[in-house]
């Protein structure tokens, strides 16, 4: 008697079906083909032993396991519970009408249990596409798909529980997961704190007012913060460069819809909710440091590829300390991920494309030192400084928007600690200018939520520039001798600071501040 059962694998981000195919025919032995792996190839034993526990035979004939499409290599170990299913069913131990009506996975504990897997959303996106009933994981796993609607997602403990919804004579309200997601994002001044947060990652996130003084660099990361827009601290130690970057994390808008969706399968897949119920709605702040290698940052693995720090963080940030303090191949690596929002990584039998629309927040000091501009403290030649910045290669600074430049703290205002603007008036402000934006690309195919993001057909649609502003950007591009990227981005940015203040029509003076945030580009800081 042959048996399909409905199974996926992701490729990426998205989940590719596969069919488990079961036979039981004269004969003898228990064969599996069908391109498996090795977790896959144990999880005969695992699933013989976990069947004899719960009290079902195993029969002494001849069965066939078949993962098809067979020229597709499978991993992992969430074929343990189709595979179990498809022995009792084959074998007529239960009749299971409903087997072929849902996606089954899951693995599978010797005393019966059933254990998460990664990737459960994409499996849910791919029931709810293929026109299935809706699909059946493991409790753990089918909270993170909870918010995804559209289909029947069930949650289960023990193989028992599976057969009991595979049965159809149960309701199973019960196993069915929830949706905890209402469609609103947080109010912004709640959304530190709420369940995306662990213990960990809220004491790395410092509120503004907590900062004293730096008050350009504050309007600075703002305008960062309101067009998703790179940004590099320069200053000497103890300036407060690693907590202002921090301090963004707490002024960032929460996610919308498909910026949560998308977010939550490439954690999904990389097996990092860690159980977290729904969708992911506050944006993700990555920090590797400096000294993380090439495949951590875009991603890797043999067959298996996983989402590297810059996929990990897309829709958020990915803060990088001591930047000039990496190796130049890594900072280099960053070049195409700033640009195309997108990371392809390449091998000989695949190639995956995940996505890396993430908001660079690096710092760095200004020599090896570390004190320029403090007076004499500073020890290092000239030439020293010099080649210390000069690790950041022009392309790298052509894709940074904002070089915040961060002076020591008056001793006044660190004396007297004055009162200091709140992130939650700073994120208003964000958010205010975050859906101007939204609104202004509504209707883009491109997926574009932010200015940042805009490329140079919607610049000419949606910046058009005066008289008055073509003479000012000509002016700054003729001083500065900025190339078309750079140029582009200023636009940008400017664009950015008008929503900022409201206005319809970006002018004057927001492309000179702009401008001014390259200060990198015109001049040499250490002559």
């Amino acid at each position: 008697m042959l048996i399909n059962i409905h199974c996926a694998k992701c490729v990426g981000i998205e989940a590719v079906p596969v069919t488990v195919e079961v036979d039981i025919a004269s004969g003898l032995g228990i064969h599996l083909v069908g391109l498996a792996d090795a977790a896959v190839k144990e999880s005969l034993l695992r699933t013989m032993t976990a069947l004899q526990s719960m009290g079902f035979r195993i029969p002494g004939k001849k069965i066939v396991i078949n993962l098809a499409p067979a020229d597709m290599h499978k991993k992992g170990s969430g074929y343990d519970v189709p595979i179990a299913l498809g022995i009792i069913k084959a074998s007529r131990q239960r009749e299971l009408a409903r087997i072929e009506e849902y996606i089954i996975m899951g693995e599978l504990g010797l005393d019966g249990t059933v254990r998460e897997i990664p990737g459960a959303l994409p499996i849910a996106e791919l029931a709810s596409g293929s026109g299935l009933r809706g699909c059946i994981l493991p409790a753990r796993s089918a909270q993170e798909a909870a918010d995804y609607g559209c289909t029947e997602i069930y949650g289960v403990e023990t193989l028992e529980d599976v057969m009991r919804i595979l049965d159809g004579e149960e309701q199973c309200e019960d196993l069915l997961v929830r949706e905890t997601y209402d469609g609103n994002p947080p109010d912004q001044a709640r959304c530190i704190g709420v369940k995306d947060r662990s213990e960990e990652e809220m004491t790395q996130i410092m509120d503004l007012s907590e900062i004293m003084g730096q008050d350009a660099a504050k309007r600075g990361i703002e305008i960062a913060a309101a067009g998703n827009h790179n940004v590099l601290l320069i200053g000497p130690p103890g300036s407060g460069k690693s907590s202002l970057a921090k301090a963004i994390a707490g002024i960032l808008p929460p996610m919308n819809l498909e910026e949560s969706l998308q977010t939550s399968k490439i954690y999904s897949v990389a097996g990092k909710r860690n159980g977290r119920g729904g969708l992911m709605r506050m944006r993700p702040f990555r920090s590797p440091h400096y000294s993380a290698s090439i495949a951590a940052l875009i991603g890797g693995g043999s067959d298996n590829i996983l989402p590297g720090e810059i996929s990990l963080a897309h829709n958020g940030i990915l803060m990088i300390d001591e930047f000039c303090e990496a190796p130049k191949k890594v900072v280099e690596v960053l070049r195409a991920p700033m640009e195309d929002r997108k990371v392809t990584i390449s091998r000989l039998k695949t190639k995956i494309e995940y996505p890396a629309d993430f908001m660079l927040v690096a710092a760095t000091n200004p020599c090896p030192c570390g004190y320029y501009g403090e007076g004499d403290r500073c020890t290092c030649s000239p030439s020293r400084r010099s080649a210390y910045l000069s690790k950041l290669s022009g392309p790298i600074m052509d894709r940074i928007d904002i070089q915040l430049w961060m002076s020591p703290v008056d001793p006044k205002k660190l004396v007297e600690r004055e009162p200091a603007e709140s992130s939650a008036e700073v994120a208003a402000r964000v958010l205010k200018a975050r859906e101007i934006q939204r609104a202004r690309f509504t209707g883009e195919d491109s997926g574009t939520f932010c200015n940042s993001a805009m490329n140079n057909r919607q610049i000419e649609k949606y910046c058009p520039l005066s008289p008055q502003c073509r003479a000012v950007l000509e002016r700054v591009i003729e001083h500065m001798g900025l190339s078309a990227r750079a140029c582009y981005r200023i636009i940008k940015l400017a664009r950015t600071i008008a929503d900022l203040e409201g206005c319809t029509d970006i002018e004057p003076r927001h492309l000179s501040e702009a401008a001014s945030y390259r200060f990198l580009d015109k001049q040499n800081i250490f002559d």
